[in-house]
């Protein structure tokens, strides 16, 4: 069963509340998500593995470690999850970025892939499909069938925020799926949209409406 991760981390939290605010601009707010997406990304690659190599330093030989060759790619789901992208890179410059569009039905409701731009080499990568909110959780379970439709083994989800019903969905259509969040809110309303949240991420990052 994946394993959800609620990061309690004072600067994440202290970063957390002006994304919520109101009144912070579009320049601020999205600084303060590749901040904290960078913080995250921190956590998200604490079990990494490591090897061994032999350097030198000015001083003498050294035997030191290295992150054993890990293939990683980061896949925003458009268009709010290219905020978190370049404050991941920050820390993991190697990593590859692939892209997943999704749109909302407004018949059934239900998401619909609309772009899928992927690394070649997809089944020998760990990725990480990040989007600022996680709320009735369509988004997250589409972008993670589409990843694993084109041969994802291993996957992680990061967000901001997430409202449980939408922690609950990924966890059933994707039990194998590890999420990653800097807070859990308390419920959705009857728009779908996270109370308390911060609004529409994607809005509130590029300055529509």
């Amino acid at each position: 069963m994946g394993k959800v991760y609620v990061f309690d981390h004072p600067l994440i939290q202290h970063k957390l509340t002006y994304i919520r605010d109101k009144n912070t601009g579009t320049k601020e707010f999205r600084e303060l998500v590749d901040e904290v997406a960078t913080l995250m990304a921190f956590e998200i690659t604490r079990d990494l593995p490591l090897e061994e190599v032999e350097i030198e330093t000015p001083v003498s030989k050294a035997k030191a470690k290295v992150i054993a060759g890990k293939k990683l790619g980061v896949i925003p789901i458009l268009r709010a999850g290219i905020g978190m992208v370049d404050g991941i890179l920050k820390l993991i410059p190697a990593a590859k970025v692939g892209h997943i569009g999704l749109y909302r039905d407004p018949e059934t409701l239900k998401p619909v892939e609309y772009y899928v731009k992927l690394p070649s080499d997809v089944e020998e990568r760990d990725f990480i499909i990040v989007d600022p909110m996680l709320a009735t959780g369509g988004s997250a379970v589409a972008a993670i069938d589409a990843l694993k439709k084109r041969g994802a083994k291993s996957i992680k989800f990061m967000c901001l925020i997430a409202a449980p019903e939408g922690v609950k969905a990924v966890e059933t259509a994707h039990p194998d799926v590890d999420i990653y969040i800097a807070a859990l809110d308390e419920r959705l309303n009857d728009h779908g949209y996270i109370v308390p949240g911060l609004g529409d991420a994607g809005d509130r990052l590029f300055g529509t409406k």
